[in-house]
């Protein structure tokens, strides 16, 4: 071989075992940690990063924000692996200490160890869907990494993702605010019936039927025109103002998700721009009118509904202004005595109208007679009096309080039901359209 291709062949094979060392340097300085060893640093890192912030940690954890709303926590971590912990999941939103840790497994965890406000979530004798699941919480949070500051973990469960983003001093001193969002959105047993959820994109409005469940947080908004066919999903969040609600309400072009409580008409309001809003609205006119109450009218059938207090009294439909109204009239009679019957017959061919209330006990059944009218724009009938019989002005004064609600004078809404209980008779409610009493009733 010529001296010059042994000296260029002796170059390349030089090159080529330089090549190779640099290539198993950082091979060797890529793997020069074993995966236990890798995880030990991830630990004190998620160590660290947990104590790091002088007012620590704040999540609003959605379990399932396909069924559930969220539920907004504080984690204050301290180095002797207790932690200060409160939440908004029930009235109790005061601190409470427990123990964590953060542990070692395929991945890095941190683990709530001891019962603190986190484990309502998945405590079973809380079960709001599934029986036994809880509202499908967890205690143990999977680490995954940073992202803008925010520490990003999977449930352990349901690989759910939750994020923990650095607490300020007013987030703690704000989190009992949100139990007035919460009664605010609730409501009371005098607050209207119904709700809507109305969006105006600055020229068109859409309405929908809102229902909303308290206990899961959780709504659903069925379009009340038949041009738009979308129901949206609603899982709410509370706030100090308001709340938020996941996914956002779309209006146009714009995503509105924080809707801000007005105490003057109780709405709750997200605005964006150029005019667009989302509005929570109360009201005590159903959202879907129905012309169900025509039947009840002078010239109809001969037709009879009745409250059956041995078989109504727990029905759903019952608002908890209607019982709070029979247990006034209850409280009122003798021990051994109850209001057993609210009867309305209407077009009897012998008696006409009448309200005939009976009672467990002995005592004499009451009757209060009436004419019939319509408000056909609001879709109401108006029962009339038009007279008593048995007992006295002063005797009967105890019922009035539930009789000023069946002949209110703007009327009862009436929705023939599609549900049944106990007995195959058809359903029917009224409610007042001027107060949130509604009544559950079989058809005879």
């Amino acid at each position: 071989m010529k001296t010059k291709n042994i000296f260029n062949y002796l170059m390349l094979l030089f090159l080529a075992l330089q090549l190779n060392s640099c290539v198993s340097t950082e091979a060797e300085q890529k793997f020069d940690e074993t995966p236990t060893e890798r995880l030990n640093k991830q630990k004190s890192e998620l160590n660290d990063l947990l104590l790091s912030p002088a007012e620590g940690w704040k999540a609003v954890y959605y379990t399932d924000d396909s069924q559930l709303g969220g539920f907004t926590h504080l984690f204050k971590f301290l180095p002797n692996g207790k932690v200060d912990m409160a939440s908004d999941f029930d009235a109790d939103t005061d601190i409470h200490n427990s123990q964590y840790e953060v542990q070692l497994g395929s991945t890095v965890s941190v683990v709530f160890t001891t019962k603190n406000k986190i484990h309502l979530l998945s405590d079973s004798n809380n079960s709001p869907l599934a029986a036994g699941k809880g509202f499908l919480g967890d205690f143990q949070f999977l680490y995954y990494g940073q992202e803008n500051g925010d520490l990003v973990f999977r449930t352990n469960r349901t690989v759910k993702e939750v994020r923990f983003v650095k607490a300020t001093a007013q987030d703690w001193t704000d989190l009992a605010k949100n139990k007035a969002s919460i009664a605010n959105m609730t409501g009371d047993i005098n607050s209207p019936l119904f709700r809507i959820l109305e969006t105006n994109d600055g020229g068109t409005v859409k309405k929908y039927e809102f229902n909303f469940n308290s206990v899961t947080r959780f709504g659903l908004a069925a379009p009340l025109e038949n041009v738009n066919a979308e129901t949206l999903k609603a899982a709410v969040a509370y706030t100090p103002t308001g709340i938020t609600i996941k996914p956002a309400v779309v209006v146009g072009t714009q995503s509105l998700t924080d809707f801000v409580y007005n105490p003057t008409d109780k709405s709750f309001v997200a605005t964006g721009t150029n005019g667009a809003t989302a509005a929570i609205k109360f009201t005590n006119a159903p959202p879907r009118l129905t012309e169900d109450y025509k039947i009840f009218l002078e010239g109809g059938p001969q037709i009879t509904i009745g409250y059956i207090a041995a078989n109504l009294s727990t029905a759903a439909t019952n608002s908890p202004y209607a019982k709070s109204v029979l247990d006034k009239v209850n409280a009122t009679l003798a021990a051994n005595q109850k209001l057993a019957r609210v009867q309305i017959a209407f077009n009897d061919p012998l008696n006409g109208n009448y309200i005939a209330y009976t009672f467990n006990g002995g005592k004499a059944t009451i009757y209060h007679f009436f004419t019939t009218t319509e408000d056909a724009v609001n879709k109401t009938i108006i029962l009339t009096d038009d007279g008593w019989l048995g007992g006295t002005v002063a005797s009967r004064a105890f019922l009035k309080v539930l009789d000023d609600e069946i002949t209110n004078p703007k009327g009862l809404y009436i929705k023939k039901e599609t549900f049944t209980i106990y007995y195959t008779n058809v359903i029917y409610t009224y409610a007042s359209a001027s107060t949130p009493f509604r009544l559950t009733n079989y058809r005879f």
